[in-house]
């Protein structure tokens, strides 16, 4: 205990760095998972703007990139988080690639989602003149409104887990704290006090998913 007092600034400091790369990770794939998401739904076969060749590409990168385990992907992604960050170590460049790799995830579930939007409600939406991009966004979007947030949810509680792997590869945060202080200096209680804040955090992030998927889907 008195270690982890000691320590209490870093582990501090460590905390600040795990809610910032979730954050930061959490708006880059919201925004281009959703993105990729759509385009999976509205070019699908069937869908509200139907392209075989485009949905194919999407559904094929997609499909590559997504079973990659995280330790590996974030390796393979280094030069490229160079490129667009400056560094491949860091809680910037560790940010950066739990963003890209969540992006395929988002987009997966936000697909799924579009997809069970009732094909009654949309056909009465095109009976009434609505056209697709009119569709999408006041009908398919707000039905499956309820769904997606829980489907979010659990992509952040995803991502707090992937800071902690990105720690092991001079990511930062909680899970870099855990690695170096507890598990390298045999110090179980700096080790679990690590372990105890994020199983804080997730659970944070569930119950005010849930909540609120909960009073959207109850409108």
């Amino acid at each position: 205990m008195d270690r982890l007092i000691e320590l209490l600034p870093d582990f501090l400091q460590a905390a600040l760095e795990t809610l910032y790369m979730t954050t930061f990770a959490l708006a880059m794939a919201g925004v281009i998972g959703t993105i990729i998401g759509i385009g999976l739904y509205v070019t699908r076969p069937g869908g509200l703007l139907p392209n075989r060749p485009v949905s194919i590409l999407i559904s094929f990168l997609v499909n590559f990139f997504r079973p990659i385990p995280f330790v590996i992907f974030i390796a393979v992604l280094q030069p490229f988080t160079r490129i667009v960050i400056g560094t491949g170590i860091g809680i910037n460049a560790g940010a950066f690639a739990i963003g890209v790799a969540a992006s395929f995830a988002i987009g997966r579930i936000v697909e799924q989602h579009l997809v069970s939007v009732s094909p009654g409600v949309i056909e009465a939406a095109r009976s009434m003149g609505a056209g697709p991009w009119r569709i999408l966004l006041t009908v398919a979007m707000p039905e499956a409104l309820g769904p997606l947030i829980l489907g979010y949810t659990f992509v952040v509680v995803a991502l707090i887990d992937m800071t902690a792997m990105a720690g092991l590869v001079g990511g930062g945060g909680l899970g870099a704290f855990a690695q170096v202080y507890g598990f390298r200096q045999f110090e179980p209680v700096v080790m679990w006090a690590a372990i105890i804040l994020i199983v804080v955090f997730v659970h944070l992030v569930q119950t005010l998913g849930t909540w609120l998927a909960r009073r959207i889907m109850r409108r």
